[in-house]
């Protein structure tokens, strides 16, 4: 690693409290050497000086070390599994529950964990949190504002029920946003909530070391109530999830166990 590439990441530490040593280092610089080299700048030390006074530049490297694509229903056959398998269970047990969708880029899977309360179990109240680490998506989630691609996973009926379409994007219901707190959170730095029922967290680990992962599945394991599930993505699957003290429900899907 090279001297200059420790001194820029302990810069953006510093400014932006992220710690990209817990990213996995070759695709990480990979990836931003690329974005560097694309503004024109020939190192990394006069890439950050431009960071420190440019927005726009500093929001396009945000979005670059998260990941921010989306759509509703991603992997429509997990959604099944939350709406046959892991909803019915929460319905025999509480009237309330906590949700909590970690990463939660421009909105989509919230909004879609309140299209599928809303539709198929209004007797179950729920709080969602969505967090991200992106003012910049986060803002856009609030917005509830789609183009027609993030939509293709729902059916007409679906669309025509939750949304209504204007200047060519798909605006979500104002029943759906109001189900939905968003707030900024670091998965690598801030606390986490506690007494969750359901943690979703897709696709959001990719580029970090196992050793960040490790302790990231351990939090989140904390986080939950005893037999709270949590969902992850094919990036995320967990492999021990004992160790966690999780049990393995369905693909995807791990159970707190209850001691």
């Amino acid at each position: 690693m090279s001297e200059e590439y420790a001194t820029f990441k302990s810069y953006i530490k510093q400014k932006f409290d992220i710690d990209l040593s817990l990213y996995k280092e070759a695709q990480m610089k990979r990836r931003l050497t690329s974005l560097r080299n694309r503004r024109g700048f020939k190192n990394f030390i006069d890439y950050y000086k431009a960071l420190e006074s440019d927005e726009a530049l500093a929001n396009e490297f945000m979005d670059r070390i998260t990941i921010n694509v989306s759509e509703f229903y991603r992997n429509p056959k997990r959604w099944e599994i939350l709406q046959k398998v892991i909803f019915p269970r929460f319905i025999h047990k509480k009237r309330n529950i906590t949700i909590w969708s970690a990463g939660c880029s421009t909105g989509e899977e919230p909004y879609s964990l309140a299209l599928l309360l809303k539709e198929y179990f209004p007797n179950l109240a729920a709080d969602i949190i969505a967090t991200d680490i992106d003012n910049n998506v986060l803002k856009k989630a609030q917005q509830g504002r789609y183009q027609k691609q993030a939509l293709k996973n729902l059916s007409d009926y679906l669309k025509k029920k939750y949304f209504v379409y204007e200047d060519g994007f798909f605006q979500i219901d104002a029943s759906l946003q109001n189900m939905i707190t968003f707030k900024k959170h670091n998965l690598l730095a801030d606390a986490f909530p506690n007494r969750i029922d359901l943690i979703v967290c897709r696709n959001v680990l990719i580029y970090f070391t196992d050793e960040a992962k490790s302790i990231i599945y351990q939090h989140l394991s904390e986080a939950l109530n005893p037999n709270g599930i949590l969902f992850v993505g094919s990036t995320e699957q967990i492999f021990n999830p004992q160790q966690y003290g999780l049990s393995l429900v369905d693909t995807f899907f791990y159970q707190k166990n209850a001691y």
